[in-house]
């Protein structure tokens, strides 16, 4: 079930409770709270909802349930433990266009109670549609704690001020921004100490001496792969900082909802054969919104300095006095291999880590192939899904055995993870058999054989025919392999390097 959130104003509107037990004590604690005029209907009364009506603070009816009592009501709660009249209540209510909430049975509900954080008057509602109100109230408890009571107070002074704010600041950005420093700001904290005159003196001061000039800037912000819990807490800032978002075509939809609601966001993504979107357009489009004065973040799936032009990007805005900073984000060599189980390093098995992009005929031709070919050393090739083929043919006929396993990762992080697996000498098969699409990663190497036996997020993988790496690899003990015989020092390859980036598009 989506609902759809919603804040009712029920000050001095009907509201009707059916039940008279804890429940609706509850219940109606919270209407009061709303200013709703409510009448209670049931044979018998907590103690304190027979306070209240003595107080005259709610209404009593003691006779049965009657459906005319429903006519000029806003609202409805049914609480008892009857089944069979909160059914009939809901029934009437739905008749007659009424948001009912049956407690503790969903399906007859038109409306849910959340489980509420009260900032007065900042509220927080947390709702699971009605699935599981202990998760609900789990987080609420979670909030409560992470959320000064301070708050409340904040948003009072803010509204004591909005007028004058919406006039020193008739721009939307401009105003946005005077906001967050005043969030963040003396202010802020003076409330915190009790302080609310002081708080009030420090805001009107920000508000007389803020600029009403407006500066643009860019943030290069690396996404990760898709799973929106890899960003950065930098990263997120900068979404909900955002007047305007660029974003490629890989950043998935769970990361742009992280974004501020209000921002504009605009595709520039580019692929192999279909580039919508020139880098000279994504160019100017920084440059425009930059000199309009907005914060501009440039959304990179994986990281923007690995395979994601980001240095070119950098040095146009440099080149036209833009000022800019970057979030890094966890490249996709990195994030997939973790996700299908693969060690892009293993002490045993591979020393060194290459990363290559082959996305076109060309940038393949400039690669150095005889070094690519070498063993106990792993390839993460991105966006190669179109070249498999000749990525196969070239490191064979190069001398990397045909039986070095591959890892192709589809999707890697996301949902909809797959996992291909199998030898050197069947990758362009395998993958053409499972319709690999981009975005995928592949790993080549003898640690690629570890993706069967440490898999761990999303099905299995695909055409798995490898289970040992011993046996996958061929390995055969080496006097430049790495020891791992107790007592005794690791030699490192002569040819191992740390890391080694290979590009040269």
């Amino acid at each position: 079930m989506k609902l759809y959130p919603i804040f009712a104003d029920l000050t001095h509107r009907a509201v009707l409770v059916v039940g008279g037990g804890a429940v609706a004590e509850r219940k109606i604690a919270a209407l009061l709270g709303a200013q709703a005029q409510i009448t209670v209907n049931a044979d018998a009364l907590t103690p304190q909802l027979r306070r209240w009506v003595n107080e005259g603070r709610i209404a009593y009816r003691a006779d049965a349930f009657q459906d005319g009592w429903l006519d000029r009501i806003w609202l409805v709660i049914a609480a008892t433990s009857d089944r069979e009249l909160n059914r009939q209540i809901a029934a009437f209510a739905e008749l007659r266009r009424i948001f009912v909430n049956v407690v503790d049975d969903a399906a007859l509900s038109s409306f849910h109670v959340p489980a509420v954080v009260d900032r007065a008057p900042l509220t927080i509602a947390i709702s699971s549609g009605g699935e599981s109100p202990m998760l609900a109230r789990l987080l609420r408890e979670r909030l409560e704690t992470l959320l000064d009571h301070s708050l409340g107070a904040l948003a009072t002074l803010t509204a004591r001020l909005r007028k004058r704010i919406r006039l020193r600041h008739p721009q939307m950005a401009a105003r946005r921004r005077f906001y967050e420093g005043l969030f963040a700001g003396q202010a802020a904290t003076l409330l915190r100490q009790g302080r609310p005159r002081a708080a009030l003196a420090a805001a009107e001061d920000a508000l007389a001496t803020a600029s009403m000039e407006l500066s643009g800037s860019v943030v290069l912000v690396g996404a990760g792969p898709g799973d929106p819990g890899l960003l950065t807490l930098r990263a997120l800032r900068a979404l909900n900082e955002a007047d305007v978002i660029l974003h490629d075509r890989l950043v998935s939809a769970e990361v742009l909802e992280l974004a501020r609601r209000d921002a504009e966001r605009i595709e520039v993504g580019k692929q192999a054969g279909n580039h919508h979107t020139t880098q000279d357009d994504i160019h100017s489009l920084l440059l425009e919104h930059a000199r309009a004065g907005k914060r501009v973040v440039r959304l990179k799936g994986g990281d923007p300095f690995v395979f994601g032009r980001g240095g070119e990007e950098l040095e146009f805005l440099r080149g036209h006095a833009i000022p800019y900073e970057v979030v890094p984000g966890i490249t996709a060599a990195v994030a997939c291999a973790a996700y299908a189980g693969v060690p892009l390093t293993h002490r045993d098995y591979a020393q060194s880590v290459r990363f290559v992009t082959a996305h076109c005929r060309s940038s393949l031709d400039t690669l150095d192939w005889v070094a690519l070919a070498q063993e106990r050393q792993t390839l993460a090739v991105y966006m190669g899904v179109g070249e498999l083929g000749v990525l196969q043919a070239r490191l064979i006929q190069h001398g990397r055995a045909a039986s070095t396993p591959f890892a192709l990762i589809e999707n890697g992080s996301r949902a909809e993870q797959r996992v291909v697996t199998g030898t050197l000498a069947q990758l362009a098969e395998r993958a053409a058999g499972h319709a690999v699409r981009s975005p995928a990663l592949l790993i080549l190497g003898e640690v690629a054989a570890l993706a069967t036996s440490l898999a761990w997020f999303g099905q299995h993988p695909l055409g798995a025919a490898v289970h040992d790496i011993r046996d996958a690899a061929q390995l055969k003990p080496s006097s430049d392999r790495l020891s791992t015989e107790p007592g005794r020092h690791a030699k490192p390859q002569a040819h191992a390097d740390l890391l080694v980036a290979i590009h040269r598009a």
